[in-house]
């Protein structure tokens, strides 16, 4: 009777100690997101083309852009993910995360895009998983991300108008010289999957105050298109369709800490 005594009063120190540290990790989780919000003609070289968007996160987000003229460079449009219908949701350097969709660029125009991971000085151009149509490269850069070409490394190219999965993996791990977060870029294409392997951050710089060692604070996550609007000629149109998204903020580390605490508290009896 001593020792159930004993074990239950154990265990409900347990749940206690694990729920103070929960509090203190929860604090510093990826953020609640609850939808999507739209930021059109970031970029609006051909101002009077014609533009369609849907929005029916996570089902769908979908970005229709065709030339009038054809003039200029390009229409930048992308997403963000939302933690209400009004406000982005900030991404800061200790969110752990998983985001995922499936991309389908298609059209008679030409372009690219991809998901995002854009940094605070830069939420709605940089930090770009990018796929692009006229030559199909698939390279990963600008921002914090540390470059990757799925071209290059392992000499897959984009063909417009697949459907492919495209996903990120960020661990805030111990935002440290010798625990940098690390991200790791997915990607599956022609029945296939592939990825990067995690990928180090590097320090950044400390004294502008938005952390170091990884992403960094006030990021932005989502996806985008970039439509050439000079490079496609009047009347086309390019599609970004993203479809089956999900995000997932990362629990390991209340997980490992609810385990510790767990430890200690049998070694102690």
């Amino acid at each position: 009777m001593q020792q159930r005594k004993g074990t239950s009063y154990s265990l409900l120190v347990a749940v206690a100690t694990v729920t103070a540290l929960g509090v203190a990790v929860e604090a510093m989780a990826a953020p609640t997101v609850t939808g999507a919000l739209l930021n059109t003609r970031v970029f609006n070289d051909d101002g009077g083309s014609t533009l369609n968007t849907i929005n029916n996160f996570p089902t769908q987000v979908q970005f229709d852009d065709t030339t009038n003229s054809g003039a200029g460079f390009a229409n930048l449009h992308n997403f963000h993910l939302a933690s209400d219908f009004i406000t982005e949701a900030v991404f800061n350097n200790g969110d752990s995360f998983d985001f995922s969709a499936d991309l389908t660029i298609s059209g008679d125009g030409q372009g690219e895009g991809g998901l995002q991971v854009a940094p605070w000085w830069s939420h709605n151009v940089d930090g770009r998983f990018n796929f692009r149509t006229t030559d199909g490269e698939i390279a990963v850069f600008g921002g914090r991300l540390p470059f990757y070409s799925f071209t290059g490394s392992q000499g897959l190219t984009y063909t417009k108008g697949d459907t492919v999965n495209v996903g990120v993996k960020y661990r805030a791990n111990g935002l440290s010289s010798g625990s940098p977060a690390t991200i790791e870029y997915l990607l599956t294409l022609g029945g296939n999957d592939y990825t990067s392997g995690p990928l180090a951050f590097d320090e950044g710089n400390a004294a502008e105050g938005m952390g170091t060692w990884g992403m960094l604070d006030d990021a932005r996550v989502g996806g985008y298109v970039q439509y050439f609007t000079g490079g496609s000629g009047a009347g086309n149109g390019l599609v970004a369709n993203f479809g089956n998204m999900s995000f997932v903020p990362e629990p390991a580390s209340l997980a490992l800490l609810a385990m510790g605490a767990v430890t200690m508290l049998r070694r102690r009896r």
